[in-house]
């Protein structure tokens, strides 16, 4: 790989690939045992125009921990608060020559455009609702750890589908990788046009949830609609919000996954994201450092 732009760009021995080192790093890391000088002398750049704490920091630390330093540019304190355009502040740090560079953006196709305008690897940290490349790798990491597998696979992924790059990047992975993918969500929230082909589509929990193995909930994205868009919280939660009961319409077996941040009470219950056995929430956030560790080496590794 030269970049890290979208799930769609990589094969399935990509993801395979990816996943392979990822899982090694995972078992590293719960064993305090790999080479810490990996990156070393390797200088890697974060570029994030909307709030993240998840992504933002396991990049950080998955970095870290391979002997990377890590540059944190922030807009606030950037020649952008100065008029400077995104190009020029693009071409600034090119000729600063970093080894690596990690960018959310709110445009639609922001890493890619970047990817043609530095000398160093891109790694997409979510643009717009296009893509969230890593997040799918570390939930498909998550499920393979936890379920054993992705092929054959029945995934129901539920709630704002039409706002949200994880539920793209999601479903190109794992109809990739041979899983059965379900979107289930209400009619105002279920996009015009899919990432990808053979989705089944539900609009409500009791159709769409019988069956699945695993549950991932999404935020709902009230900063990418328009007021008045969804109802209030609590009707939003009695229709959609997942519950433990609900969780068992899928089966006794079924996770439940979320890639954060959460909103308790509207999408999912107190009692399911905290739950030690059926939620893979926490595994998720952990996972997501092995996972940013494997992209980093790939990309950037000796």
């Amino acid at each position: 790989m030269q970049h890290l732009l979208g799930i769609e760009d990589l094969s399935a021995d990509d993801i395979r690939n990816i996943l392979d080192r990822a899982a090694y790093y995972a078992k590293a890391l719960e064993g305090g045992k790999w080479d810490h000088k990996t990156l070393d002398d390797k200088i890697i750049i974060t570029l994030f125009f909307e709030p993240s704490t998840r992504t933002l920091i396991s990049f950080d630390i998955a970095a870290k921990r391979l002997g990377a330093n890590v540059v944190n540019w922030q807009v606030e304190n950037s020649a952008m608060r100065k008029d400077e355009s995104f190009l020029d502040t693009i071409l600034t740090l090119n000729q600063m020559r970093p080894d690596a560079i990690i960018i959310r953006h709110v445009e639609f196709g922001a890493p890619n455009f970047v990817a043609t305008r530095v000398d160093c690897p891109v790694i997409n940290g979510g643009d717009s609702w296009r893509e969230h490349p890593t997040q799918a790798l570390l939930d498909a990491l998550t499920m393979e750890r936890e379920i054993g597998k992705l092929e054959d696979l029945t995934v129901a992924i539920c709630g704002d589908v039409a706002h949200s790059r994880v539920a793209n990047s999601n479903a190109i992975l794992l109809k990739k990788m041979g899983a059965n993918v379900r979107i289930v969500a209400p009619e105002f929230l279920m996009p015009e046009k899919f990432a990808v082909e053979g989705l089944e589509t539900f609009t409500s929990l009791e159709e769409g949830l019988p069956g699945a193995d695993a549950v991932m909930l999404l935020r709902i994205q009230k900063e990418r609609m328009e007021a008045g868009q969804i109802p209030d919280d609590a009707a939003y939660h009695n229709e959609f919000g997942l519950t433990l009961e609900q969780l068992n319409l899928a089966g006794p077996k079924a996770f439940v996954m979320h890639p954060g941040p959460m909103n308790r009470g509207v999408e999912i219950s107190d009692e399911l994201a905290e739950d030690p056995e059926r939620s893979l929430i926490a595994r998720q956030v952990a996972n997501g450092i092995p996972t940013r560790m494997a992209v980093l080496d790939m990309l950037i590794g000796g």
